[in-house]
Order: structure tokens, then sequence, then C-alpha cells
């Protein structure tokens, strides 16, 4: 017998067998090895979120539409129609907004417009009075309520199968009420949205950049609309069949995503017209654009935990599209943060942290040189990065909006003329 084996004999000696000591093969873990761990997993989270968010998704769209499109079937259709105008303090618009609707490319004996002034103290009521065409009406409010309320009264009064729903600030293509009607004659479509046109004159280097980012959203809502349904329509512009409409709550901040969520619901799918246009103003005011963002993302804050339902795909049949279009957004900003802080904890992790937190530095780099030097502006990139960072802390803002105001539903928003102090809903 060896030593070594004697040894080991006389160590094991007078133990039972079955009751050997249990061999413990694992390395103890420090505490800098495990919170290297969690901030990797971490920052990848974080990427793969925004990853599938901002080009993920749309990759995904792009490839389901093309492998399985589900076409309208569009046809002529001329049924009786009531275009619906909610309005407050929209004097300086509303004029020009009736007469772009009564001339439609429309049979004038079908078409009526029903301006809903939401207590209005400007002059919008008598100008409305003044229009000496039977096919004009006004269904005026004392006291402001907010738009959810007036659409409520609104599609109460009207008799029609079918309703057209815009705003005031904008003028309709003479072609946009029978292109949107022309989807309607397909029995499985509910709701259609129209398309939204800025001017390109006069544009500022911001309205430039949120405009690349409105192409960009603009693609998603058709493509949805292809395979099924649109995360909401165009508050501008949208027609929607009557009978498909629920009353929503007065407090509700975006009517048009409820609506034609609830439209969804009913098993009717909402899709997208590219010929139906409404035309806007060119964006120059930053800070009317950052109300307008802020305002639109406290209302996702609202839909998503008001209607929670919506998020369950035995419920509704885009629930992912839902998750995908609206609450990956909405997490970006955490996203972001967290991929920034990690990749400067995993700095000395390689090459390849280096790179990345070079790449979200130059980023909000470019983002801070354009707010700060306005001619930086003029460059595509710093346009973008500018868009994208602003977008971003509008969510942080909206989610603030919405936590904090509950008055959000009744958006006043600086008008264009002097003796306005408000525009429209």
């Amino acid at each position: 017998m060896s030593q070594s084996t004697k040894h080991a004999w006389v160590e094991n000696a007078g133990r039972e067998p079955g009751h050997d000591p249990p061999i413990d093969f694992a390395e103890p873990v420090s505490g800098s090895t495990r919170v290297m761990t969690l901030a990797q997993v971490a920052f990848f989270t974080s990427v793969a979120v925004l990853a599938y968010t901002y080009a993920g998704y749309p990759l995904l769209l792009a490839v389901w539409a093309k492998l399985a499109p589900r076409p309208v079937r569009r046809a002529a259709f001329e049924p009786d129609v009531a275009i619906v105008v909610v309005v407050h303090n929209g004097a300086a618009f509303i004029s020009r907004k009736i007469a772009s609707c009564l001339g439609q490319d429309y049979p004038s004996g079908r078409l009526r417009v029903l301006v809903v002034s939401d207590g209005s103290e400007d002059s919008t009521c008598a100008l409305v009075d003044s229009i000496e065409d039977a096919r004009v009406s006004l269904l005026a409010f004392p006291q402001r309520r907010g738009k959810a309320a007036c659409v409520n009264d609104a599609l109460a009064a009207c008799r029609e199968r079918f309703v057209v729903m815009t705003d005031v600030r904008q003028p309709l293509d003479p072609l946009a009420v029978r292109r949107l009607l022309e989807n309607l004659a397909d029995e499985n479509v509910g709701a259609v949205s129209g398309k939204l046109m800025h001017e390109r004159q006069g544009m500022s280097d911001f309205g430039e950049g949120l405009d690349a980012y409105w192409r960009y959203e603009q693609f998603m809502r058709r493509t949805e609309s292809r395979i099924h349904s649109m995360v909401g329509v165009l508050g501008a512009l949208y027609a929607l069949r009557r009978g498909c409409f629920r009353e929503i709550p007065p407090q509700t901040i975006l009517d048009d995503v409820l609506i034609p969520m609830r439209v969804v619901l009913q098993g009717r799918r909402v899709v997208f017209e590219n010929e139906a246009l409404a035309y806007d103003e060119a964006l120059t005011d930053a800070s009317r654009e950052r109300a307008r963002k802020v305002r639109t993302l406290a209302g996702n804050f609202q839909l998503l935990t008001s209607h929670p339902a919506l998020l369950a795909p035995w419920r509704n049949p885009i629930a992912l599209q839902l998750i995908s279009h609206k609450l990956m957004r909405l997490i970006g900003p955490l996203a972001l943060a967290v991929a920034l802080v990690t990749n400067i904890v995993l700095i000395d992790g390689g090459f390849y942290f280096v790179a990345t937190l070079a790449i979200q530095i130059a980023g909000y780099g470019l983002a801070l040189l354009g707010a700060l030097w306005p001619r930086a502006g003029k460059l595509r990139l710093v346009r973008l990065a500018m868009a994208f960072v602003s977008l971003n802390w509008f969510v942080v803002l909206g989610f603030v909006e919405f936590a904090s105001n509950r008055d959000t539903h009744r958006w006043k928003s600086p008008s264009p003329q002097a003796d306005d102090t408000r525009s429209s809903t």
C-alpha cells in the first residue's frame, strides 16, 4: 500500500458508508463579479429593448406585411356622411376649415358639416352661424369640458351611418372624404385614418427632425394597416362607421387611439388611407410641438393604465402591435438611462464596451450641439439626434404630466392670433 493511499484510508476510517461530506467544486463568487454580471444583463437587455422598439419592430412589420398582407376591398361608396369638427376658440381657422369640408368632391346632398364648440369664448360660433348653407350646423356647449365629452355628444346627435372626424386647424384635400369612405365599402373595416402632410417651406431645423420621425411613424401605421389594423388613427382626419362607436370616458386624452382600439375589439379593422390628406402648417414652433407631444404621451400613459385589457392578446387581436408601438416607446427613456449607466460600469470590460459608450456619448453630444449651436441643426445627423433625444425626454415629461395634471384632456395651446388665448381642442 502506498503512503497516500494509507493516509486516505486513515482519514475515512470509522465513517459509515453514504455519509461522506459533500465536495464543493464551486469557486466563491466575489461581490464585484456579481455586480459586473448584473450590469451586463441589464446593459444587453436595455439595448435589446431599444433595438426592437426602433428597428426590430418596423422590420418585423415589413416582413409580416410582405408575407401575409390583408388587402382592403375598396369600392366606390357614397353614403350620407357627417363631417364633425370639435373646436375650442378656433376663430382663426373655422372659416377655412368649413370651406374645405364643403369643397369635397362628394355629392353635396349627402354631406353635412357639424361644428361642435367646446365652450368657445371667441367668435367661433358667430362665424359658423354666419355661414348661409343648410349643410352647416352648430352644436355649442357653454362650458369647456374637453374633446372626448364633445365627441360623445356629437356622435349621439348624428344620424348618418358614417362620420368623418377632423380637427379645425388642418384643411382637407378635396378627395379626402371620398378616399376614406371607399375603404368603408369593406364591411370588415370599422375606421379609416387619413394622412397628415406638413408644409415644407419655412420649417425649422427642429421641425425637420420631427418631420423625419413623423414619416417613420406613418410608415409603421401604413404597414400595421396592411397586416390587420393601425394602433390609433390620425386625429386630424379619420372616418368611422358610427355603429362601431362606443362612448368614451370624458377624461380621455387620446380619443383617436381609444375609439379605434374599441373598433378592433369588435372584430373590425382600422386601416390607413394614403390618399386622404389633411394639410398642416410647417413645424416651426418647438415649444408648441413639445406641448403637443407631451400631452400625447401623457395620453398613452393614461390609455394603458386605464384600459389594461387592451394589452391582453386573448382580448385584443393587435395586442402585439399595441405593446410594440406604444408600450415599448414609453419604456425607451428608462432603457436609454440603464444602457448609459451600465455601459459606464462595464467600461473596463473590453473594446466592445468602449465602442458602445463612445457611440452613446456621440449621440447625446450631437443632440447637445444642435441645442447649443442652432447652425449645427442644418446637418441631418444632428437633426435626427436632436429629435430622438427630445422625443424620449418628452416621454419623461409626459409621465410627469399624466401623474400630476388631471386636467390634461382640456389642453390649452397658444393661438397664432393675438386676440385668441387658445386654439383648437
